[in-house]
């Protein structure tokens, strides 16, 4: 289970940091509340609360890397934020929650703007080679590509069990397909920490899982 009380506080101090240089505005409870009920809306079984605290807890890790790393820490609150797995506009309403939420919870127009984009790169993961503060969200985002195997078997289970209403042909074609834009992928990771920490585990899941889907259905799934 989630510590709500210690996922608050996270999000508290992020924005009061961003903030800055005019610290003060409203309470960030009700801002935290808002956002960690949609993160537990019942139609998500991977981008949920746990998903969420991975993000941040990777944001910490990358930190260095960052131009920002509160405006990253804020872009992880938001970035799923909406997510309807028969939709695919998630990352622009989430980019837009962000852009009305973000000035009246007091953060600066420019610091606003950067959240937003932020969230709306998690739709391609393909941060500029000068974008510290992109590369570190997306690779934040894409840790759980490079997990042990229990945990990452656990990942696509939730993953399959969110596109539920997808018939099995079809979802392993579009799995596949999306495995192997990976994979084809010069670097799946762009911080110097990603490339050298999780990279190779991450190609290595990505394989087997691609090979998985590569056999046969079984009957009656």
């Amino acid at each position: 289970m989630a510590d709500l009380d210690a996922l608050r506080s996270r999000f508290a101090r992020a924005l009061d940091r961003a903030r800055s240089p005019a610290p003060g505005g409203p309470d960030p409870a009700p801002y935290a509340d808002n956002l960690l009920a949609r993160w537990q809306e019942p139609q998500r079984h991977y981008h949920t609360l746990a998903h969420l605290t991975a993000v941040l807890d990777h944001v910490d890790v990358l930190a260095d890397h960052a131009d920002d790393a509160d405006v990253v820490r804020l872009a992880a609150w938001f970035h799923d934020a909406v997510y309807q797995p028969d939709r695919s506009e998630n990352e622009e309403r989430s980019a837009r929650l962000a852009e009305r939420a973000l000035p009246e919870a007091g953060v600066p127009a420019e610091k606003t703007a950067e959240v937003a984009r932020l969230v709306r790169l998690t739709t391609t993961h393909a941060p500029a080679g000068d974008d510290r503060d992109g590369q570190v969200l997306c690779d934040a985002d894409l840790a759980i590509l490079a997990s042990p195997p229990s945990a990452y078997a656990a990942y696509t289970a939730a993953v399959r069990e969110e596109y539920h209403f997808v018939p099995s042909h079809a979802f392993r074609e579009g799995r596949a397909a999306i495995l192997r834009q990976l994979l084809d992928l010069p670097s799946l990771f762009h911080t110097p920490h990603g490339r050298r920490e999780w990279e190779a585990t991450a190609r290595h899941n990505l394989t087997g899982e691609l090979e998985m889907l590569s056999l046969p259905d079984t009957p009656g799934l």
